[in-house]
C-alpha cells in the first residue's frame, strides 16, 4: 500500500449519473488508470476470475474533471512522511515524474510546485520537516443571482451557448467578469455540461505580420444562422493579421460583388485601409485567365489594395478560426431571442464584435486586441492608410454597370426616365451605391482625372 486516495464516485441510477459519496480507494505504486465504477450497495459482488475480471474493466470510467473536482488538499489526505519520501525519490532519480503524481494524486503541475518548495526547505536543511502547505480555501463571494439564472439560460437554450460565449455574455449584460474556465467548471458542477474529451492533437503558433494593417484576411462562411429552415446566408469577417483585431464582420443575404463592395467601405472608413488582403481562389476574388483581374481586384487596385492568395484552403487558420466563433455563438443568440431580421442580427454582431475586440483576451497574443493594436501603435509598427480624399471614392465602391442613352436623350434609372447631358446613343455609367442612391457619370474612374456626374440622387 503506498498511499490512499479520495475520489468522488458516480452511480448509474437509470440512464442518468448521480452524485454518490466520497470512499476512500487504494492506490498502488504502479496504478496509472482512473478508478472505475464499485458496485453499489445492496447489489451482489461480480463473481471472481477471469469473467469476472473481464466485466469489471468494462465498467465505464469516472471523468477525469468530475474526479479532480472537490478533491481535499493534499495534507489531509496524504501523510507528510508519505511526501517527503516520494519526493525524496523523486530526486534521486528512483521513481518518474508521472509515478510521483500518480503516488501523491497531483497534475505534472501540481507535483512540480511542490518539489519546487521541497528543494527550498532541503537547501535550508528542512527536508526531514517538509510539511506541505495548505491554501486559504475557498473564499471567493457567490456570483449574482442574475449571472446564474442567464448562464442556466444560456447552457440550456437550443442551440446552447459555448463557455466562453456566456462569460463574454455575463460582462456585456452585467458586467460581471469571469473566465471561460469558471463557466465550464460551474456548469459541471451544476450537472449542465458534461465533460468534453480532450483534444487528441495539439495547435501549433503560425506566422504572423509584425505590422497592423500590413496584411487583413477576409473569407465568408455559409450557414443557416436563423435556424435549421432559414436560408442560407454568408457571414463575411476580416481581421489583422498582427494584432487579431476584427476589422470587419456582418451578414449578408448572398456572396456578392455589391456585398463585399459594402463590406469593404465600411471597414476602411472605420479603421483605414491595409497593404495586402488575404483571400482564397474564390472567383470573386480570383480569375484563371492570364493577365486580368476581377472587379473587385480592380477597385482595391485603384487604392493600392493587393490581394494575397492562400496556398491551401488550410493556411487560412486565423480568419477560419474567426468563423468557428460566430458558429458557436450566433445561431445560439438567435435562437434564444428569436431574432429573424437581417438587420437586427447585424446589430448584435457589432455589439458582440466591440466585446471581443476590446474585452475578451486573445491566447496567442496574450492581451486583447484592441491593447494588441495600442500597443502597435506605440511602438510605431502601423502601417495603415486613412481614407484618401478622393473624389472617385463614392464611385470607385458601387456596382457600375453600362447603359445606353436613349434617343430622348434619357436613361432609364429604375421605374423612371431621367434626361441626362449625353449624346444619344452613348454609352454611359451608371453606380448603385452601397447606401441604394444611384449616380450616373459619363465613364468609368480613372486616376489623375475628374468624374463628370451626369445624374445623382445622393446628398450634396
Amino acid at each position: 500500500m503506498d498511499g490512499w486516495r479520495e475520489q468522488e464516485w458516480t452511480a448509474r441510477s437509470g440512464h442518468k449519473w448521480t452524485l454518490r459519496t466520497f470512499r476512500l480507494v487504494q492506490v498502488c505504486a504502479g496504478a496509472r488508470s482512473r478508478p472505475r465504477l464499485p458496485v453499489p450497495e445492496g447489489v451482489a459482488r461480480r463473481a471472481k476470475g477471469r469473467r469476472g475480471r473481464e466485466r469489471e474493466r468494462q465498467q465505464p470510467l469516472i471523468p477525469l474533471t468530475l474526479w479532480r473536482m472537490n478533491r481535499p488538499q493534499l495534507t489531509h489526505r496524504v501523510a507528510p512522511e508519505m511526501v517527503r519520501d516520494v519526493l525524496s525519490q523523486f530526486r534521486n532519480r528512483i521513481i518518474s515524474a508521472d509515478e510521483a503524481a500518480e503516488r501523491l494524486g497531483l497534475s505534472r503541475s501540481g507535483l512540480y510546485k511542490l518539489y519546487t518548495k521541497y528543494l527550498g526547505a532541503s537547501a535550508g536543511g528542512r527536508a526531514d520537516a517538509f510539511i506541505p502547505g495548505v491554501s486559504g480555501g475557498d473564499r471567493a463571494s457567490p456570483w449574482p443571482k442574475e449571472v446564474t439564472d442567464g448562464l442556466r439560460r444560456w447552457l440550456a437554450a437550443t442551440p446552447p451557448y459555448s463557455f466562453a460565449f456566456a462569460a463574454s455574455e455575463a460582462q456585456r449584460l452585467f458586467g460581471f467578469r469571469l473566465d471561460r474556465a469558471q463557466v465550464r467548471l460551474w456548469a459541471l458542477r451544476e450537472g449542465i455540461a458534461k465533460p468534453a474529451p480532450r483534444p487528441t492533437h495539439s495547435y501549433t503558433r503560425r506566422w504572423q505580420r509584425p505590422r497592423v494593417g500590413e496584411l487583413w484576411q477576409m473569407d465568408a462562411t455559409p450557414y443557416r444562422w436563423f435556424g435549421p429552415d432559414a436560408p442560407m446566408m454568408p457571414m463575411i469577417n476580416m481581421l489583422d493579421d498582427c494584432c487579431r483585431f476584427q476589422t470587419g464582420g456582418g451578414l449578408y443575404l448572398r456572396e456578392t460583388h455589391a456585398a463585399y463592395l459594402h463590406f469593404l467601405e465600411t471597414a476602411f472608413i472605420t479603421h483605414g485601409m491595409p497593404l495586402q488582403i488575404y483571400v482564397d481562389h474564390a472567383s470573386v476574388f480570383f480569375t484563371g485567365t492570364p493577365d486580368s483581374v476581377t472587379r473587385l481586384q480592380e477597385n482595391l487596385l485603384f487604392y493600392g489594395v493587393t490581394f494575397l492568395y492562400a496556398p491551401t484552403p488550410q493556411a487560412k487558420g486565423k480568419i477560419e478560426r474567426v468563423h468557428q466563433v460566430w458558429l458557436d455563438r450566433l445561431p445560439a443568440l438567435f435562437a434564444l431571442n428569436r431574432t429573424t431580421v437581417l438587420e437586427l442580427a447585424n446589430e448584435h454582431v457589432g455589439s458582440l464584435v466591440y466585446q471581443r475586440n476590446h474585452h475578451e483576451a486573445h491566447r496567442e497574443i496574450g492581451s486583447t486586441p484592441a491593447d494588441a493594436w495600442r500597443l502597435a501603435e506605440r511602438e510605431n509598427r502601423v502601417c495603415l492608410r486613412p481614407v484618401p480624399a478622393c473624389p472617385w471614392w463614392n464611385f470607385v465602391w458601387s456596382e457600375r454597370s453600362g447603359i445606353r442613352v436613349g434617343s430622348d436623350r434619357r436613361v432609364l434609372i429604375g421605374h423612371l426616365k431621367v434626361r441626362v447631358d449625353a449624346k444619344p446613343g452613348a454609352w454611359i455609367v451608371k453606380c448603385d451605391h452601397t447606401d441604394g442612391r444611384v449616380s450616373v457619370i459619363a465613364r468609368s474612374p480613372m486616376k489623375d482625372t475628374l468624374p463628370h456626374i451626369l445624374f445623382t440622387n445622393r446628398p450634396k
